[in-house]
Parts: C-alpha cells; structure tokens; sequence
C-alpha cells in the first residue's frame, strides 16, 4: 500500500443478519450510519444498526465498524489484505463490507481496542 491508510471508529454496535434468499428487502433507515443488502441465490445478508435488526432473521449481534477513509481507488491494490493479514496473525476475526466509496472492518466489540492496537502499531495506519 502506498498511502497512509485513515479508519474512524463508527459510532454504534452492528449486527450482521441472514435472511431467505426470497425475503422482502427490508427498507434503509433514512439514518442509519451503516446498512448494507446483500443478495445471492442463497441468503438475503444485512448489515445494520442492532435496533434495526428484521423479525424472524438469524443473528450475529455486537459487532463495532471501522470506516476506511475514502474513496479508495479501484486500481489500488492490497487494501484489504494490508488491514486482515496483521489482525488474522493476531486472531482477530473480521467481517469486510466494500462499498463503491470505502471498506468497513467489523470486529466484535470485545476486540475493538485490540484492532486499534494491531491496526496502528502492525498495519502502520492512523485511526482518528
């Protein structure tokens, strides 16, 4: 990676929720700070604030988000890799959400302080 790599710490605790594949696509909150669809032929994936969890989905509560400042460009390579690897060495484990803009590392609340440290200390970046 050639650049200093920015993240801030997201304000909230997420959930990462699975519904059927043939769910109904539940709406965004107007304010969410982060929501994210994903649909396969198989599930119907969300991420979301914990208030805005769907009746009768499959749940994985207490997750914190990392934002990578943006936009990072799409011919930039080893982003990803650059922030996983040292928390993976570490036993972190780590849900990735892209957008168009940015990356987002979820942690458990429980590491959160941990992927700070990793993040700054290994991974050399800054976390405002």
């Amino acid at each position: 990676m050639s650049r200093t790599l920015r993240l801030s710490l997201l304000d909230g605790r997420f959930a990462v929720v699975r519904l059927d594949a043939a769910a109904p696509l539940p709406a965004a909150p107007p304010t969410a700070t982060l929501w994210s669809a994903t649909r396969t032929a198989d599930e119907l994936s969300l991420v979301c604030d914990e208030a805005q969890i769907p009746a009768g989905a499959r749940v994985e509560r207490g997750w914190r988000a990392f934002a990578l400042e943006g936009p990072i460009p799409f011919e930039q390579t080893g982003v990803i890799a650059g922030l996983t690897a040292p928390l993976a060495a570490d036993g972190i484990p780590v849900f990735v959400l892209s957008t168009f803009d940015t990356d987002y590392l979820l942690v458990r609340e429980a590491h959160v302080e941990r992927t700070r440290d990793v993040l700054v200390r290994v991974a050399g970046c800054e976390i405002g």
